[in-house]
Parts: C-alpha cells; sequence; structure tokens
C-alpha cells in the first residue's frame, strides 16, 4: 500500500485492537482501490478511508432469555450499523457461538460494496449473537429471538436498518423476530425484515437466491472463456442455504456436484450430491451430514480433520461455508487438481493468499461481495414488493435476480479493466462498489 493509505490503515488497527478479521476486509479493499484513490485524490482529501472504516453506530446488548430447564442463559447482541449513504442500513444477522464484534464488523464493512454493487438502494450493515441455534427447541429459539428483538427494534425501521438472515437465522428465526417485533410496536412493517414467510410478506426466490446467484456469477466468468457449467466437476463447501441451492443450480447447469460439507465433516458422492436427501437431511431434520452418507449408497463420509473437502479434484469451486475456510494449502491442492473457476458464496471464505494464489495461477476468481450478492440482492427485490404491496412469481424474482448477478459481473470486469488490471475481479469489485459509496459521501458533505 502507498504510504498515506498505509498510514490510515495502521491507524484503523489502532483503533480496532484483537479484530483479525474485520483487520482482513480492510486491507484486502485498501489494496484494491490505489488506482481509484490515485484518479480521485479528493477521497483522501476528504478522509474518506477513515470514515468508512469507522462505523456510523456500533451497537452491543445483553439478551437474557430461559432455556427449557428453566435456567437463565445471557447472550451477547450485535447490530453495527456501517454505512447508509446509498440506502437503509442492509444486511442479515448471524447466531453462531463464535460471532464477535470482529466478526460483525468485517461481516458490516463487506456488506457497504456487496450492497454497492447490486445497484439497489441499500446501505450496509451486519447483526447478530452469539447464541448457536443448533440443538435448541423451537421454544427455546423463540424465548431468545423474542428477547433479542425486545432490543434491537428500537434500532431499525423501512427507512433506517432492515436485517435479514444469515447463517443461523432462516425462515424459524426470522418468524419469531418479525412476531415480536409486530407485537411491540403494533405496526405490520412487512420491509423490516427480509427473508420472510411467503404468506407474510416473503419472496419467491429469496430462499435460493445467494446459492443461485453464485452460480449465476460463476457461469458468467466462464462464458467469458466461451464455457460453461455443463459436464463440470464441482465441489461446494457447506450444507446449508447457500450451499444447497448452488449445488442445485450448478446441476441445473448440467455439472456434477460430488462433494458437500459441514462442521462434522464431508460426504463425497460420486453419482452427484442428491439435493432432496440432503434437503431432509439439513433443512428439515437439522442432523449432520453424515446421515447422508447414511441413506446413500453411493456416498462416503469423511469426519472432520480426516481430510478437507479442497483436496477433492474438481473442475468449479465453490466455498460457501465461513470466512477464512480455504487457506494457501487447500488453494495450491485445488490448483494441481485443475481448478478452472473458484466463486465464493460465503463472506471471505478464502485467505488472502489462497486468492492471490488463484490469480497468479490464471484461475478464475471471484470475491465473495460480487459472487454472492444475490441474497442481499433479492432482499432488496423483497423490500420493492413489500413497498408496493405486490408479490412476484418465482420466475420474475429469479430473472430479476439472474439480471443483477450479470450486471454485477459486467461492471466488475469493465472496471478491472478500466483501471489497468483486466480480469482482476478483487479490483473491479472494490472499485465498483468502493466509488459509488464514496461519491455519495463527497455530495453529502462531512456527515
Amino acid at each position: 500500500m502507498r504510504e498515506a493509505v498505509q498510514s490510515i490503515y495502521d491507524g484503523v488497527l489502532d483503533r480496532n485492537p484483537g479484530q483479525p478479521e474485520f483487520h482482513q476486509a480492510v486491507k484486502e479493499v485498501f489494496e484494491s482501490i490505489e488506482p481509484a484513490l490515485e484518479r480521485k485524490p479528493e477521497y483522501l482529501d476528504a478522509a474518506i478511508l477513515e470514515r468508512v472504516t469507522e462505523p456510523d453506530r456500533q451497537i452491543m446488548f445483553r439478551v437474557p432469555w430461559v432455556d427449557d430447564s428453566g435456567k437463565v442463559q445471557v447472550n451477547r447482541g450485535f447490530r453495527i450499523e456501517f454505512s447508509s449513504a446509498l440506502g437503509p442500513y442492509k444486511g442479515g444477522l448471524r447466531f453462531r457461538e463464535n460471532v464477535n464484534l470482529s466478526i460483525i464488523k468485517f461481516l458490516g464493512f463487506e456488506q457497504i460494496f456487496k450492497n454497492s454493487l447490486t445497484g439497489l438502494a441499500m446501505g450496509g450493515g451486519k447483526g447478530g449473537s452469539d447464541f448457536d441455534p443448533h440443538g435448541r427447541s423451537d421454544a427455546e429459539v423463540m424465548r431468545f429471538c423474542q428477547s433479542f428483538m425486545t432490543e434491537l427494534y428500537r434500532h431499525i425501521g423501512l427507512n433506517t436498518d432492515v436485517p435479514a438472515g444469515d447463517i443461523g437465522v432462516g425462515g424459524r428465526e426470522i418468524g419469531y423476530l418479525f412476531g415480536q417485533y409486530k407485537r411491540i410496536t403494533n405496526r405490520f412493517d412487512a420491509g423490516v425484515l427480509t427473508g420472510k414467510g411467503l404468506d407474510w410478506g416473503g419472496s419467491l426466490a429469496r430462499t435460493e437466491a445467494t446459492g443461485f446467484g453464485t452460480v449465476y456469477f460463476a457461469d458468467r466468468m466462464l462464458g467469458t472463456k466461451d464455457d460453461s457449467f455443463d459436464g463440470k466437476r464441482v465441489v461446494v463447501s457447506g450444507s446449508g442455504n447457500v450451499a444447497i441451492y448452488a449445488i442445485a443450480k450448478a446441476q441445473e447447469l448440467g455439472a456434477t456436484v460430488v462433494a458437500c460439507s459441514d462442521s462434522s465433516g464431508l460426504v463425497v458422492d460420486e453419482k452427484g450430491i442428491d439435493v432432496a436427501l440432503l434437503q431432509s437431511v439439513k433443512e428439515q431434520r437439522r442432523e449432520r451430514i453424515s446421515a447422508y452418507a447414511d441413506e446413500r449408497a453411493s456416498a462416503t463420509f469423511t469426519p472432520a480433520g480426516k481430510g478437507g473437502i479442497w483436496q477433492i479434484k474438481a473442475d468449479i469451486a465453490l466455498p460457501c461455508a465461513t470466512q477464512n475456510e480455504l487457506n494457501l494449502d487447500d488453494a495450491k491442492a485445488l490448483i494441481a487438481n485443475g481448478v478452472q473457476v473458484v466463486a465464493e458464496g460465503a463472506n471471505m471464505p478464502c485467505t488472502p493468499e489462497a486468492f492471490h494464489a488463484f490469480q497468479s495461477a490464471g484461475v478464475l476468481y471471484a470475491p465473495g461481495k460480487a459472487s454472492n450478492a444475490g441474497g442481499v440482492a433479492t432482499s432488496g427485490l423483497e423490500m420493492q414488493q413489500n413497498a408496493a404491496r405486490d408479490p412476484w412469481t418465482f420466475e420474475k424474482t429469479d430473472a430479476e435476480l439472474h439480471a443483477i448477478m450479470d450486471n454485477i459481473h459486467d461492471t466488475c470486469r469493465a472496471t478491472a479493466e478500466e483501471y489497468g488490471h483486466p480480469g482482476d475481479y478483487v479490483v473491479g469489485a472494490n472499485i465498483a462498489g468502493f466509488t459509488k459509496v464514496a461519491d455519495a459521501m463527497l455530495d453529502f458533505g462531512l456527515v
């Protein structure tokens, strides 16, 4: 990084100690946008970098609740409202035991530029809790969500902050959260949360959107080489919402997805992942991935620590699990096995060393802020439907999603070319997302 940018980054480190994920996200953006800073020095003059890395507000709160045995439990809640330069804060809620301030801030920071790339009027924010819903009863999840929303409700609103789901927050949790919001406020503000049930303001295709969008983006990348998913061998990490629908769409386009995973291990199925069975195991019965192998003769299960999913030969790799899941050794293994495309379905799943290795090897690599923007894009479309009280068909929403993902791809590619880094989707995504936000901040004055 040039000296002025390095000094600003050092200031971020000093003000935010002990937040490695946030530091990593900021550094990746700062390293990519230097060509834009050279072209428009007013960004530095107006302290845009200092301002965009400091959230508008950081909210932390206690979440007390009672488990089924009558014992009082206490968790910590977060909502980071990072930037409203382009619209109300928009970003998911993550419920997982490892959630902390660093993770929420990295996710919120990434969300600023991801939302910018969609072309929709959305700012960036993120929230969540160190509560883990896995293994909890519906009644326990409901009590937690009600306590969480009892504090969160005062900070959100249609034109202020619109949360959605993320890891650990699906339709069940959104339902409990919205019910408590409605109860407290005495208002049916359908657009205050996205990812809602279809009977009360949700959008068709929202569940599928992040996974579908990742595949649409990757397919557009392949198209630049006159290629497609047809006949390709694909590996997808994770087995949650994003992974399941990435698998489904990849196979719909003619690929064979041979492996997926969860925190307990991975399954390999050379006949191709049976999506219906995977959905039954993970979405309906909420079981570990080993149950898939128990019921599928062509599948084998490998426990965590006994072998990594990125050691499996693949033409296309879609990391859809969590941050920093794919390191340099994993990247080297994929490259040695002939991987052609890596598109991130999760947020920052590749370490910097890994994605630099992909780029150096000529692998088509898409950063998550571009390739997994389909989820938040469809949340934006859900907000449009709520505002108009006009639910769309699945086909219309999916077509809008596909068009948005194609546009994000083309914008990233054109921006990288414009700034002298042809084919570099990281540079293209970061500059395209950043300049739109920075220009709006300049227009608003010093706020």
